[in-house]
C-alpha cells in the first residue's frame, strides 16, 4: 500500500515540468486566439451585468457595482480557464489521445503527470484572470500596484480548481457528462460565492454552504486586493484554497492510477 502511494506522488521535484512543456509547445501555436477566448466569457458577464444591472444598482459594499463585478469576474476567469483546460484539453490526453499511457513508459509517474497538468491549468488560469484584471485596471476599477496581491490567489485559485477537475476526468467516462459538472457546480457556484452579489444576501443555509466553495475564498482574497481594501481572515482563505489543491491532487492521482492500469 506504501509503494502504492508513493507511486501517485511526483518522482521529485522537478519532472513533472516536462509535461508543463509539453502542453506550452502545443499551445503557443495558437495562444493569442486562446487568450481572446478565456477573455470574452467573463468581459461579457462584467459589460453585461456591469453595467446592466449597474445602472439599477448604485453601489455595493461601498463601491461601483461595475468595480465589485470586475474583481468576481477576475476569480471566475480564474476558475473557468483552469477548468476548461482540465476537462476537455487534459480529458482528451488522457482518454482520446491516451498520451498519458505513453508518457508512463518514461521515468514519470502518475503524480507527475498530474502535477504536470494541473501547473499547466494554473498557468491558463493565470493568462485568463491577469487579462480579465488588466482591462478592467485600465478601466480604471482597480490598481495596478494590487497585481502583485491577485497573482499569486488567481494562480492558487487555478490550481485548486485544476485539482478538483482532475477527479471529475478521473471519472468521467466521456466527454458528455462534463455538462452536468459545469451545469450542476460551476454554474451554481458563481451564484453562491460573492461573484455576482455578496453572499450576505444569500438565505442563511447558503450563506453557510459558501464558505465550503473555493470560488468564495478566492473572491474575498481578489475582491480586497483590487479595492485597495484590507482583506479579512486571510490565512483561513489561502489554507482552505491549499486544501482543495492538495486533497483533490492526492485523490485524484489514486483515481488516475487505477483508470490507465485497468
Amino acid at each position: 500500500m506504501y509503494e502504492n502511494f508513493l507511486m501517485n506522488l511526483p518522482s521529485d521535484a522537478l519532472t513533472w515540468w516536462t509535461v508543463w512543456r509539453r502542453n506550452y509547445l502545443a499551445w503557443k501555436k495558437s495562444a493569442i486566439v486562446s487568450v481572446l477566448g478565456n477573455l470574452a466569457d467573463p468581459m461579457i458577464y462584467m459589460f453585461g451585468l456591469g453595467f446592466g444591472v449597474g445602472f439599477l444598482v448604485d453601489r455595493v459594499d461601498g463601491t461601483s457595482y461595475v468595480a465589485y463585478l470586475a474583481a468576481g469576474m477576475v476569480a471566475t476567469s480564474a476558475m473557468t480557464s483552469a477548468t476548461v483546460e482540465t476537462i476537455y484539453a487534459a480529458f482528451s490526453r488522457m482518454h482520446t489521445q491516451r498520451m498519458w499511457e505513453a508518457v508512463l513508459c518514461t521515468k514519470l509517474t502518475v503524480g507527475d503527470i498530474v502535477l504536470g497538468e494541473m501547473t499547466w491549468a494554473a498557468t491558463k488560469s493565470l493568462l485568463a484572470g491577469t487579462a480579465v484584471f488588466v482591462v478592467t485596471t485600465m478601466l480604471g476599477y482597480s490598481t495596478f500596484s494590487s497585481v502583485l496581491f491577485v497573482i499569486p490567489i488567481i494562480i492558487l485559485t487555478g490550481l485548486a480548481f485544476a485539482s478538483i477537475a482532475m477527479v471529475i476526468i478521473a471519472i468521467a467516462p466521456s466527454y458528455d457528462y462534463f455538462v452536468f459538472y459545469q451545469t450542476l457546480v460551476l454554474t451554481p457556484m458563481l451564484f453562491l460565492s460573492g461573484v455576482i452579489f455578496p453572499t450576505s444576501q444569500l438565505p442563511g443555509t447558503f450563506q453557510f454552504a459558501a464558505h465550503f466553495l473555493p470560488l468564495t475564498h478566492a473572491v474575498e482574497l481578489i475582491r480586497p486586493a483590487m479595492l485597495s481594501r484590507p482583506a479579512a481572515d486571510v490565512g483561513l482563505h489561502v489554507a482552505t484554497l491549499s486544501g482543495f489543491v492538495a486533497l483533490p491532487y492526492l485523490f485524484s492521482t489514486s483515481l488516475v492510477r487505477r483508470r490507465l492500469m485497468s
